[in-house]
């Protein structure tokens, strides 16, 4: 093995950490490069075309990586100090990493808190003379044909609850979006199925509207490829709408766009967020209060304002 990058978290983090991959693949184009992250996630590490192949790992709690020692690790996880172990464990040649002394690790740039995540990594790779550009996002379109072409997505789950705006809004922007002649389907994780159900139940849908649990993440990335628009908080499905440049509403609440938001494309996404009015980090409630603080004629007034301009014109390009 030549490289191994750890990133043991969701489609999110994988997401924005594609432009770290392609710093990594173009300065390293002849060698293997493998991924530490869970199982679940290798049809997007695929997407990405940085990724030769996946090892499963959970999360930092795995006892170890199942490689043998790689000429390079790289720590595309966190800080440290258990992330930069669990890769020292590995013995690699030579690790890059933010320097993280409780880790015994000296080397590497400083962290720093209040930094966008995708340009964060791409400094990381920078102290080290690895160029990666931060609009670097865009993701392969997957092989396997959507479920549904041109849908509306809504997709009320997050994994963090104050990152969840109330079902009951979703459902009203689902029903109100129904009626005005969107084909909206509700999204979600295996654990997010009862969430989706109740949202489709309250905004009058179809049982068959439901897809959460329903497509796995290589599946879901074809639904977002071909899709007409998401409407959904800030989690791992945001970032598969600006990877295949698909149009969105993102509803943001403890956390500023600054530090999670789309960089690309911009005039295709209509970020909603009151934390310049409510402390972004003022406690993690159901929802947060910047979160809370959006109501759904605000929702419903960014899809009008994304039809409205020239972005509709380029929908169906992006759908098809």
């Amino acid at each position: 093995m030549s490289v191994l990058v750890l990133r043991a978290l969701g489609i999110g983090d994988l997401a924005t950490a594609v432009p770290a991959l392609r710093g990594l693949r173009a300065a390293r184009p002849t060698e293997e490069i493998v991924l530490a992250a869970p199982a679940w996630l290798a049809p997007l590490a695929e997407l990405t075309g940085a990724v030769d192949r996946l090892v499963p790992v959970p999360g930092l709690s795995a006892p170890g990586i199942p490689v043998p020692p790689p000429r390079l690790a790289v720590n595309l996880h966190g800080r440290g100090p258990a992330s930069h172990r669990l890769l020292a464990r590995t013995g690699p040649e030579r690790m890059l990493a933010f320097a993280c002394p409780d880790a015994g690790f000296p080397d590497g740039p400083q962290w720093t808190p209040d930094e966008h995540e995708v340009r964060r990594w791409c400094r990381m790779l920078a102290w080290y003379r690895i160029i990666a550009v931060p609009s670097d996002l865009m993701l392969h379109r997957p092989a396997v044909p959507p479920v549904a072409c041109g849908v509306t997505i809504v997709h009320p789950g997050a994994k963090d609850p104050g990152r969840r705006w109330p079902a009951a809004r979703y459902a009203e922007v689902a029903h109100r979006l129904h009626h005005a002649g969107h084909h909206v389907v509700v999204t979600g994780s295996p654990t997010e199925a009862r969430l989706a159900g109740q949202v489709a139940e309250l905004a009058g849908l179809p049982p068959g509207r439901v897809l959460a649990g329903r497509t796995d993440v290589g599946g879901l990335a074809a639904l977002v490829a071909h899709a007409r628009l998401v409407v959904c908080g800030d989690t791992g499905i945001a970032h598969l709408a600006t990877g295949y440049r698909t149009p969105s509403v993102l509803l943001f609440g403890p956390t500023p766009p600054s530090l999670w938001g789309p960089l690309i494309d911009l005039d295709r996404h209509r970020v909603l967020w009151h934390g310049d009015r409510i402390a972004a980090r003022t406690g993690w409630r159901r929802p947060h209060p910047a979160l809370a603080a959006i109501p759904v004629d605000e929702v419903l007034a960014a899809v009008a304002d994304l039809a409205n301009s020239d972005v509709a014109a380029r929908v169906d390009a992006t759908a098809s």
